[in-house]
C-alpha cells in the first residue's frame, strides 16, 4: 500500500450530504474483485448521462477536477452498503483523501485499509475548503498527515485528529497484511520454537 505522508493537490468540491456507496460505485460494477479499473466508473450515475456521454455539470468531468486527489463533501459520506469497492474506485480515480464532517463507520474503516485518508472537519470548515477548491487548479490544498493539518491556499492551517495506530499505518503504507508482515521475525521465531518443542503440531516425526 502506498504510504500517505503529505499530499498537495487539486481538491474537488462535492457539496452533498449522505453520499452512499451506491453513488460512489453503483452495484452493477461490483462483479470484479480487482482493485483496479473502477476509477472510470466512480460516481457513474452522476458522471454519465443515459446515452453514456459525460454529464458536463458533474465536478469530476470538469477541468481541473479531472485530476483531483482530494474530495470535499458533507455529512455521512460513504453511508449505505458496506462495499470495499467504494474506496477502491475512489483510489483508482486518483482520490487519496476525502474531507467531510463525518463518515459512515464501515466506509471510514475501509478507507484506511486501502490507503485513503478520511479527514473529519466541521461543516463550516468544509464549506470554506469548497470555496477554496472552486478557485481551480491554482488553489491547491495540502494535507499533512504527519502534522495532522490541512493547509489552505492562503497558508491557514486547520488541525484534524486521526487515531494514532491508523495514522502510523498510513504513514508507513501498511495494510492488514503489511501490519502482520512487520512482525515476521517474531512469527518465524515462534514457529521455529514450536517445531522444536511441539513437533506433532506440524506433522514432524519425533526421533526415537
Amino acid at each position: 500500500m502506498q504510504p500517505f505522508t503529505t499530499l498537495t493537490g487539486i481538491a474537488a468540491p462535492l457539496p452533498m450530504a449522505n453520499v452512499d456507496t451506491d453513488k460512489i460505485i453503483p452495484a452493477r460494477f461490483l462483479k470484479t474483485i480487482a482493485r483496479t479499473g473502477l476509477g472510470k466508473d466512480v460516481f457513474a450515475n452522476l458522471r454519465y448521462q443515459a446515452d453514456g456521454s459525460e454529464n458536463p455539470d458533474f465536478v469530476l468531468n470538469q477541468d481541473p477536477y479531472r485530476k483531483a486527489e482530494i474530495l470535499i463533501a458533507y455529512e455521512n459520506f460513504g453511508c449505505g452498503s458496506s462495499r470495499e469497492h467504494a474506496p477502491w474506485a475512489l483510489l483508482d480515480f486518483g482520490i487519496r483523501c476525502v474531507i467531510a464532517p463525518d463518515f459512515a463507520d464501515i466506509f471510514h474503516n475501509n478507507c484506511f485499509k486501502n490507503g485513503i485518508l478520511p479527514v473529519r472537519l466541521p461543516h463550516e470548515v468544509c464549506t470554506k475548503l469548497m470555496e477554496d477548491a472552486r478557485m481551480g487548479g491554482n488553489a491547491r490544498l495540502s494535507v499533512d498527515l504527519a502534522r495532522q493539518v490541512v493547509v489552505r491556499p492562503d497558508g491557514e492551517e486547520i488541525p484534524f485528529q486521526v487515531d494514532p495506530l491508523r495514522r502510523h499505518l498510513l504513514l508507513n503504507g501498511l495494510d492488514d497484511i503489511g501490519q502482520t508482515m512487520a512482525h515476521a521475525p517474531a512469527i518465524d521465531s515462534f514457529e521455529e520454537k514450536r517445531r522444536a518443542t511441539q513437533p506433532w503440531m506440524t506433522g514432524t516425526e519425533v526421533n526415537a
